[in-house]
């Protein structure tokens, strides 16, 4: 009787398992990461009943608790978490009593990847300070929008980036501007040094401490492309940085890794991602000032890295660099990021070893967010039921022409199917708070979807199109609005259609992004009309793109045209021309492509259009 009970057991557990494997093949992935969450969380609450509640309070930790451990590697510096931590110091006595810099104070920082980058920033967060990241490849009129949205009272430049504000340094001076270069001397006497300073200023924390700290408070600035042409100055909390801490952990990475980075500091994945997750570890991050496609995995093999942050676009330039000897011969175990397209993860994962793909999906204004911790190639993440438990989000259905969510006749939104392309949407709640953007309370409301399912609720519009397959994996298929990405950046493209539009014989400016086989995201295309008895004048277009615009921006074609189309309310339509591309045998319209080693725009022939899709000719 006994054994006929264990034997029926075992066959009934066995049956069960079997049916989880079929039905459910990702139960243990989803569970297990949940679990992870689930301890993170803990973790979170535990540090912050001690006291250790901020991103800067988590930094400080590691460095009592690791002060001798390698934190920055940069360029043959090796400075250790204590170093950090003293040079910070010194960066807010250096402010605290030079200027009075203090807790509120909004500081706008232009610096290019480097170790005081962090210096300064966590100085300045000792003194209480809202730093504001600026893009270093703004140009005058962006930049001196920038500085003015987030209300910044000090702006701090790296010795290198002194000429990207010579245009807007008097505007900035008439405005009140406190200007500091991160450099010895200056022939400018307007413009305060920092370095100098610094070699006499005591490494001994601010004399009252680390002011204390709403959680919900903001911490950072950092700028977005949005449909107003001009970047976004998107609030940054304290929740929100100390929760991006864990994702290298969540990752995989450990205490051990030495993690490679070379993405911009002024973005969030790189700061409070990159940065965040090796103080999070007790890691050390091996900095890189700009990415190198030929000297990447020589740098990994260096410095014995095992991890690697990256978007789409950089492991597409490492797959299409000459084959190299230590592509092979590295040490690298996970590499970790956004925007990686299928066919480039399968020829990395195939060309360079055995390396975990650790594709990701997150927002700089909101908490939500996917991680692909399984080896399933091509989607962000899951959305299964545990992963909603630990952030809950929907997919709603949308109009394909207006793009807003589709209601019923009682004005609710409807959720959209599996196997369905729909909007993504999360509640805005204690845990995924939306501080808006600085100085346009328009633009942060537009945000927002009211009334989602019921009366009262709120929910945060990504502006993203996602698709949930049958067995619960997201893709990302596409940015709605005035955005497209390319080179890894966000292109608005309304601010390039205003630059465009101000040379003089263009007359109407319509910029949209177009699809190239063998490129992440979609390259820039104006349609454009010329004003008349004018022509197309190619290099004084060609320069002034290099004088207002950073090179991602650029229109790389253009389609001339004799009108713009546009809606009964005027807006100009992008779709049609989107999908037509630059195809000579498609577009009716005369074609031109930018020609950079000319400085001038061509006409795009049928021959120049087959080198550029098949690869010949790279953009």
């Amino acid at each position: 009787m006994i054994a006929w009970v264990i034997t029926t057991a075992a066959a009934g557990l066995l049956a069960l398992v079997v049916f989880q494997i079929i039905a459910y093949p990702y139960f243990w992935d989803d569970l297990i990461y949940y679990l992870k969450l689930r301890k993170v969380g803990r973790v979170m609450r535990f540090r912050m009943k001690n006291g250790v509640i901020t991103f800067l309070d988590c930094f400080v930790r590691q460095a009592k608790k690791t002060p001798e451990k390698p934190f920055i590697i940069f360029e043959g510096q090796v400075l250790t978490y204590r170093c950090v931590d003293r040079r910070s110091n010194k960066v807010a006595q250096v402010f605290g009593t030079a200027r009075g810099v203090k807790k509120g104070d909004i500081v706008a920082l232009l610096m290019s990847n480097e170790p005081d980058f962090i210096c300064v920033w966590f100085g300045l967060c000792k003194l209480g300070c809202e730093v504001a990241f600026l893009n270093f490849n703004l140009k005058s009129k962006s930049l001196l929008h920038c500085i003015q949205t987030c209300g910044a009272k000090t702006l701090v430049v790296g010795s290198d980036l002194v000429s990207a504000i010579d245009e807007v340094r008097g505007i900035l001076q008439d405005n009140g501007l406190d200007l500091w270069v991160v450099d010895s001397s200056t022939p400018h006497k307007e413009v305060n040094t920092l370095l100098d300073k610094l070699e006499t200023a005591s490494d001994e924390p601010p004399a009252e401490g680390s002011p204390q700290t709403d959680i919900m408070s903001n911490f950072l600035f950092i700028f977005t492309s949005g449909t107003t042409g001009l970047p976004k100055a998107a609030r940054i909390s304290h929740l929100k940085a100390v929760m991006c801490l864990c994702f290298l952990r969540l990752c995989g990475a450990t205490a051990q890794d030495k993690i490679y980075l070379a993405l911009p500091l002024y973005h969030m994945s790189a700061s409070l991602l990159g940065i965040g997750g090796c103080i999070e570890l007790g890691a050390t991050c091996v900095l890189k000032k700009k990415f190198s496609p030929s000297q990447f995995w020589k740098d990994c093999q260096k410095h014995n890295v095992t991890v690697f942050q990256y978007v789409g676009e950089l492991c597409r330039y490492l797959i299409n660099q000459p084959k190299v000897a230590e592509e092979t011969a590295h040490r690298v175990r996970i590499a970790a990021g956004s925007g990686l397209r299928s066919d480039v993860w399968r020829e990395f994962s195939r060309r360079f070893g055995n390396i975990q793909i650790r594709e990701s999906y997150g927002l700089t204004e909101a908490s939500i967010g996917f991680l692909n911790y399984t080896a399933e190639i091509g989607p962000i993440g899951r959305a299964g039921y545990f992963n909603k438990r630990s952030l809950p989000f929907e997919f709603l259905k949308y109009n394909p022409v207006t793009y807003d969510p589709i209601r019923t006749d009682a004005g609710c939104c409807v959720k959209a199917n599996k196997g369905e392309t729909g909007v993504l949407v999360a509640p805005v709640s204690a845990m995924n708070p939306f501080l808006g953007y600085a100085g346009n309370k328009m633009l942060s409301e537009k945000k927002l979807l009211r009334d989602v399912f019921k009366k009262g609720d709120v929910y945060f519009n990504t502006g993203d199109l996602m698709l949930q397959d049958h067995r619960d994996f997201v893709y990302f298929r596409d940015r709605i609005g005035d955005t497209f990405r390319w080179k890894g950046e966000n292109v608005a493209t309304t601010e390039v259609s205003d630059i465009l539009g101000s040379v003089d014989f263009l007359q109407e400016v319509n910029v949209y992004g177009v699809s190239i086989p063998g490129y992440e995201g979609r390259a820039g295309m104006a349609a454009v009309v010329l004003k008349s008895d004018q022509t197309l004048d190619g290099e004084n277009l060609y320069r002034h793109l290099v004088e207002n615009l950073p090179a991602y921006s650029w229109p790389w074609f253009l389609r001339i045209q004799s009108s713009l189309d546009v809606t009964e309310t005027f807006k100009q339509q992008k779709g049609k021309l989107v999908q037509e591309g630059f195809c000579p045998l498609v577009v009716q319209d005369p074609l031109y492509f930018l020609d950079v080693s000319e400085k001038t725009y061509v006409p795009l022939t049928q021959t120049l259009y087959d080198n550029i899709v098949s690869g010949k000719i790279r953009l």
